[in-house]
């Protein structure tokens, strides 16, 4: 640092006017000296003799043409003009063209393509893959879907192929036409044929598309006494809830049988929240299948007459008792007072089902919870008892489904022992 630079300056400023009050702008803005446009030299600025864009010696500097910027035409101010958005400027681009923030180092630059996008660099976004055929697609149709058809089947005069018969069909794949009408679809050869079996007193009527082959059915339908009608393959596509439609659906009432709390030995299943149709099938199957005796859903879970869950349990689930739209704490204070013993399923837990004592094991109900959120903590404390299932550290949890098997297998086992 020189000894100039060194030395300490002293900068002075007097206040001359008052406090509080500011000087206008016309105060603090130094005015210009009126020229006139002969007084006015080429190029001349206002602060110097020398030209702007001028060297010391005259000539001109590269790039600069001496042209003064009030001297240039103006365009006209569009007063419509939008104003300009963050959208308006390519991504990853600067306002000066050809500057690119994204390149680091030497990397090569080569040039931006026709939506302002760098060439070598353009961002990947993750799109649906085409959907070729059928056979690619989910199996299951969504319930957006399903309502989208049925409020289409609305506007559609019967004169263009839907007659009124049919709208009431398609309006019980929604969940909103299924509780004003009272009734629900049975979808598939396996479904019909469990209907048509043990339910034949719910069935109004079964439906099947020309040359559908499946003898043995047709023939147990006409033993049955149940009317069968002919639907073309395009309205049988219309109602089905699959991509792929075996051809066959029983229109049948809303029934349940509800469970006996009476009984001196009895296992039920407390569903709190369980969204996924597929997994309360799955419930109903297996509730089934190890002699449980009966389920009650909360609110919250879907319904039982939902087409997934009545495709997801083949059927079966009209033979297991139930109650749906419960209200789970009066449910579970009614249980008590029948001598049920609520059971928890809970990652905490410091015990297995075979810890609990065997007075408690007669009479119990499996809570178990929301695919997601799992139990309402709450329920959890209104509960007996606490379990966990005993399984390696390396995982969290199991799906809803492959828990209540695991249980409602133990408890079978359990129930058979205490006779």
């Amino acid at each position: 640092m020189s000894e100039e630079n060194k030395t300490p300056r002293t900068i002075r400023k007097t206040l001359d006017r008052k406090f509080g009050v500011s000087e206008s702008r016309d105060e603090r803005r130094p005015r210009r000296e009126e020229r006139t446009g002969d007084d006015r030299e080429f190029g001349r600025g206002p602060r110097g003799d020398r030209p702007r864009g001028l060297r010391e010696d005259g000539s001109l500097r590269e790039g600069r043409t001496g042209e003064r910027r009030f001297d240039r035409e103006r365009k006209p101010f569009d007063r419509e003009r939008r104003p300009r958005r963050f959208d308006d400027r390519p991504f990853g681009r600067s306002e000066r063209f050809g500057h690119d923030r994204r390149r680091d180092g030497d990397r090569p630059f080569r040039g931006y393509d026709k939506a302002g996008f760098e060439k070598s660099s353009r961002p990947i976004y993750r799109q649906r893959p085409e959907q070729k055929s059928d056979a690619f697609q989910d199996e299951n149709l969504d319930e957006s879907v399903l309502e989208a058809r049925a409020a289409q089947a609305e506007t559609v005069e019967e004169s263009a192929g839907n007659p009124p018969w049919f709208k009431k069909l398609l309006a019980l794949t929604t969940e909103k036409g299924r509780e004003r009408e009272g009734r629900f679809l049975g979808e598939g050869v396996h479904v019909v044929t469990e209907l048509v079996k043990n339910h034949r007193e719910l069935v109004i009527a079964v439906y099947a598309v020309e040359g559908f082959e499946d003898q043995t059915l047709l023939d147990l339908i006409n033993e049955a006494g149940i009317t069968l009608h002919d639907m073309p393959a395009d309205q049988m596509k219309q109602i089905s809830s699959t991509v792929t439609p075996q051809g066959i659906i029983a229109h049948c009432r809303i029934a349940n049988t509800k469970p006996n709390y009476e009984s001196s030995r009895s296992v039920l299943t407390l569903v709190d929240a369980v969204q996924d149709p597929g997994n309360l099938g799955t419930l109903f199957r297996t509730s089934l299948g190890f002699g449980s005796d009966g389920m009650i859903l909360g609110r919250g879970t879907v319904s039982p007459f939902n087409p997934k869950v009545v495709r997801g349990s083949s059927g079966t689930f009209l033979r297991v008792p139930f109650e749906f739209d419960v209200d789970l704490i009066d449910q579970i204070n009614f249980l008590r007072s029948k001598g049920y013993t609520i059971i928890a399923t809970d990652l905490h837990a410091k015990q297995s089902l075979r810890q609990i004592p065997e007075r408690k094991l007669r009479k119990m109900a499996f809570l178990v919870g929301n695919e997601g959120a799992g139990t309402n903590p709450y329920f959890i404390e209104l509960a007996d008892e606490t379990v966990k299932i005993p399984m390696s550290s390396e995982l969290e949890s199991l799906n809803v489904a492959v828990a209540h098997g695991i249980l409602s297998y133990e408890a079978a086992q359990i129930q058979e022992e205490l006779k």
